[in-house]
């Protein structure tokens, strides 16, 4: 944001104060210690909700409130009620948002995107290999959601995008997970609306990212996608080139500004997304498949 001439970072809020200051400091801006603090001082456009998955709700409310356009970054909440609400009050004012979904931004998404055309994908294979993040409230279900609800919910947006909306999900945690942890391993099966079938696969056992991304398979083309890589075939590698995170930022810019403006995942379609990785959720907790409806 900071990159951008014609924004001005109006002031950073944090319930830590001192990670609030460090930041602010950065880009002499004033610091607060909660976003009501923010919101009181005034003199914004725009606000960015960047709080882990337990604390959306109250931040995004306070904000609507002001009549602000807003910013938030995934996953939406815990909880499919307290997206539900935000999702009306943004409609309701008709305010510009967007959530952070820069996938949808790649350039190699493009690419994919027109190399399926006229070939519906037919299997869509998710992962999400990796290691639990530095944080301590990742591991804890009640704070977190989960790895599919926190990490791969990128995977499922993407899928939604190249393969189409999902209709039921049967998820299969790993039989050792601690009481009230995150599932160390998933796999799950997925069926599209349009008649493709679909595999995710997520594990934070590793000491290391191993695998994040979409393979998926059309007729006569195969597909791999990650967040820097596409691989056609198995044979063509093509290079992402790097910007989606600014352009995410940049075209969000543009729509509170009143430009014409690329957002492509504003709240209620991100809302789309997150209601599949809690169905996964909720099926990998209650043993049995779950079926989603518009």
């Amino acid at each position: 944001m900071s990159g951008f001439p014609d924004v001005t970072i109006a002031g950073i809020a944090d319930t830590d104060p001192h990670r609030a200051e460090a930041l602010a400091s950065k880009h002499g801006s004033p610091a607060y210690g909660g976003h009501a603090d923010l919101l009181s001082a005034g003199g914004l456009d725009a606000v960015y909700v960047c709080v882990p998955p337990f604390a959306h709700g109250n931040p995004e409310h306070d904000v609507l409130s002001c009549n602000l356009p807003l910013f938030v970054e995934k996953p939406l909440s815990l909880d499919l009620q307290t997206a539900e609400k935000i999702a009306t009050e943004i409609e309701r004012r008709s305010l510009p948002s967007a959530v952070g979904h820069h996938w949808r931004y790649l350039d190699i998404v493009e690419q994919a995107r027109d190399l399926l055309s006229g070939r519906p994908v037919r299997l869509a294979l998710g992962h999400w290999l990796d290691k639990v993040p530095p944080v301590g409230w990742w591991l804890k279900r009640e704070m977190s959601g989960g790895q599919i609800v926190e990490q791969a919910v990128h995977v499922l947006d993407l899928a939604r995008l190249l393969v189409g909306e999902v209709e039921m999900v049967h998820a299969v945690p790993a039989g050792d997970s601690v009481d009230g942890e995150v599932d160390r391993a998933t796999s799950a099966v997925m069926r599209f609306a349009g008649g493709a079938s679909g595999l995710l696969a997520t594990s934070c056992l590793l000491t290391r990212k191993h695998r994040v991304g979409l393979e998926v398979c059309a007729e006569g083309i195969a597909l791999e996608l990650s967040e820097t890589r596409l691989l056609v075939d198995g044979e063509r590698a093509i290079e992402d080139d790097g910007r989606a995170k600014t352009r995410v930022d940049r075209e969000f810019i543009n729509a509170v500004q009143g430009r014409a403006a690329d957002v492509r995942v504003p709240y209620g379609e991100a809302l789309r997304t997150h209601r599949v990785a809690l169905a996964l959720a909720r099926s990998a907790t209650e043993r049995r498949p779950v079926t989603l409806h518009d």
